[in-house]
């Protein structure tokens, strides 16, 4: 197995470990988030030299900001915001944009289950979730989607 395939791997482990917790606690530990930017940044070294993990941080730090922002306006969670972050590590600048892309067309596609899901059961869609179960598990779109990204470029 090349070292590309490795670092794929390694990151569909991570990805399926934070979309799990979301998906059964609603939560994403930060060292989880760490252990994604930090291998993220190794396996951009490793793979494509210094400048793509220079690259891959800029990308890193600008999600992390406009998640601050959008965590600051109660659009996204704080775990969220880390998160994506953290899988930002593992595309340079240049495929942001397809980074983005693919997390949001993930997120539309299990927003549409979770909100058909909701309805056949009953439950209702509010803007302020009363329990943790009624919040949207974004972390799993993120997931998701920076693997559809990673498979696909």
């Amino acid at each position: 197995m090349n070292p590309a395939d490795l670092a794929g791997l390694l990151l569909a482990l991570l990805l399926a470990i934070g979309g799990w917790l979301d998906a059964v606690s609603r939560r994403l530990p930060n060292w989880l988030c760490l252990a994604t930017a930090l291998a993220g940044l190794a396996a951009g070294a490793l793979l494509h030299g210094a400048a793509a993990a220079f690259s891959g941080l800029g990308h890193a730090v600008l999600a992390l900001l406009v998640g601050m922002v959008l965590f600051r306006f109660g659009l996204i969670g704080g775990g969220d915001a880390k998160f994506y972050a953290a899988a930002a590590t593992w595309f340079t600048l240049p495929q942001a944009a397809r980074l983005l892309l693919a997390v949001s067309l993930s997120g539309l596609a299990l927003f549409l289950l979770w909100f058909t899901y909701r309805r056949l059961t009953g439950r209702k869609i509010v803007r302020a979730a009363a329990t943790d179960a009624d919040r949207f598990p974004y972390g799993i779109a993120i997931s998701a989607g920076a693997l559809l990204a990673w498979w696909t470029a």
